[in-house]
């Protein structure tokens, strides 16, 4: 390393130093404007694109424009589900891709991108961890002893002059009557409320998060003990929990279980035949839904640990047939808890936990059917769980995007008893627990009976609730938009029909 070389490092240390910290204190100030004490909206979207256009701006090395590009148009794509609505999963969706551009800014992404969720997760794993580290205790040292090309040094700096400022203005203030008056009439009041308790708890927690994605970390690997003997290999598979005679038994017993249930389910679920006296369908549905999901994800970790590379299931044609219908079987009884479900809601309608049930079984089914994929294409764990994880996250940003109370009273007033003349008859107590969302599916619910005197009762009540929302801009979504332009149309068609019967 030459001497310029040398000189110049101090130099893009402290520069860096100087980025960071400035971008540190623009968005907590950001936080405290747009989020502190504000209910959630449009606020939520503008801070997430505002952290990663810091995190660009205080990178330390030059990232290139098409790489840019790509990190931008993530954080925005991922931050699309907050300005439509806000929702945990909108959130859990924007700070994921915060983390991914923390990464990809510090060149911690690996080069093999099936490996981007093992490498999110050790990102993610070492945030308990970062206070116990060396680094940390570097870091409390440097506070005792400064860096000359710290920001302490330059704050230091400062003392001095805002020190005789201070007493020059009081000076100043005591001889001339003007700049006392102004000073005196300066109300301080307002620094009791800048600095409450619970205003210096959101600035401890956003400056954590901040911190967090300034300076990433991964977790370190633990080496492998060399010494451990292969389960996979080896004469000892007689011995071994997963070894070929286990795992022949096991198979041959699970399928032999899953097909009873199988053709038990094709006889009355798919089929349609009739049951044991004192059993309806809906009961018979019910009580299957949920336990046969938790049978799916319980035989999903058997053939993983069955099925790992070299051991006795992936050299067995035999095993790996066995494999291969257990795994179909499995597919179709996730299809029949879906169906279950189905018949189910069909008779006691929609609510948000059987939503996510259904959205989670399906997303099983698919993860069964990744993990046959991964059998017949003979790919690694990684491939899997980067796959697995790409259906989540796409299930989770499309499950933030969608009006799900919307759908929910929807379809509950469509197949009510009062419209469709079968089923229950319409809960206006749980309608009422979906929110505005619900108010379009109620005006149709009321102009088939107008004179239901409780449905219009929670119709005034979710109309007041939504009036009296905050209307602070920060807390705009584009669903409360809708709703807002929804409810002029329908006032405005209000006004024209009584208009029109004064008239006539």
């Amino acid at each position: 390393m030459s001497l310029s070389d040398a000189a110049a490092l101090p130099s893009n240390s402290t520069n860096e130093s100087h980025r960071k910290f400035l971008t540190f204190i623009a968005l907590l100030a950001l936080a405290d404007l747009l989020l502190f004490d504000r209910q959630p909206g449009l606020n939520l979207f503008i801070f997430t694109n505002a952290v990663a256009a810091g995190l660009l701006i205080s990178s330390r090395k030059r990232q290139s424009i098409p790489k840019i590009a790509v990190l931008v148009a993530l954080s925005l794509v991922a931050s699309t589900p907050l300005a439509e609505a806000t929702s945990w999963m909108g959130i859990a969706i924007s700070l994921l891709s915060l983390c991914l551009i923390s990464l990809g800014i510090g060149g911690l992404t690996p080069s093999q991108r099936i490996r981007l969720p093992l490498v999110l997760l050790r990102f993610l794993l070492d945030v308990p961890a970062r206070p116990f580290r060396r680094a940390s205790y570097r870091w409390l040292e440097r506070l005792q002893k400064p860096s000359p090309y710290g920001v302490r040094h330059h704050l230091r700096n400062w003392i001095m002059p805002l020190v005789f400022a201070a007493g020059f203005l009081a000076l100043f203030a005591a001889a001339n009557p003007l700049i006392d008056k102004t000073l005196r009439s300066i109300d301080l009041t307002f620094l009791l409320q800048l600095f409450s308790i619970w205003r210096i708890g959101f600035w401890l927690a956003v400056a954590a998060f901040l911190s967090l994605l300034l300076r990433p970390r991964l977790m370190r690997r633990r080496r492998r003990r060399r010494d451990v003997p292969d389960i996979a290999t080896g004469a000892e598979d007689k011995d071994m929990l997963f070894g070929h005679g286990a795992l022949l038994r096991s198979l041959l017993v699970f399928n032999a279980l899953f097909a009873v249930q199988t053709l038990l389910d094709l006889t009355y679920l798919w089929g349609g035949a009739s049951l044991p006296d004192g059993m309806s369908h809906a009961e018979y549905a019910h009580r299957g839904a949920y336990p046969l999901l938790l049978t799916a994800i319980l035989a999903a970790v058997f053939v993983l640990a069955a099925m790992r590379r070299g051991g006795p299931g992936d050299r067995s044609p035999l095993l790996r047939g066995l494999v291969h219908l257990w795994i179909a079987q499995n597919i179709l009884l996730c299809l029949s808890s879906i169906l279950r479900l189905d018949l189910y809601v069909e008779v006691y309608s929609l609510t948000e936990l059987r939503v996510a049930a259904g959205i989670w079984m399906g997303l099983v089914a698919v993860g069964l059917f990744l993990i046959l994929l991964r059998i017949l294409l003979r790919r690694s764990n990684e491939w899997l769980i980067a796959l697995s994880s790409a259906m989540l996250v796409l299930t989770l940003y499309a499950a933030a995007l969608a009006d799900i109370p919307a759908f929910i009273a929807r379809f509950n007033v469509a197949h009510s008893r009062e419209i469709s003349g079968e089923g229950i008859v319409l809960d206006l107590d749980y309608l009422s627990t979906l929110g505005p969302a619900a108010i379009p599916a109620l005006d149709t619910y009321l102009a088939s009976l107008p004179a239901d005197a409780d449905a219009r009762r929670v119709g005034e009540t979710l109309l007041w609730q939504h009036i009296g929302r905050p209307r602070d801009w920060r807390s705009w979504t584009y669903r409360d938009a809708r709703l807002d332009d929804y409810l002029k149309q329908t006032q405005l068609l209000q006004d024209q029909a009584e208009t029109k019967k004064t008239n006539g």
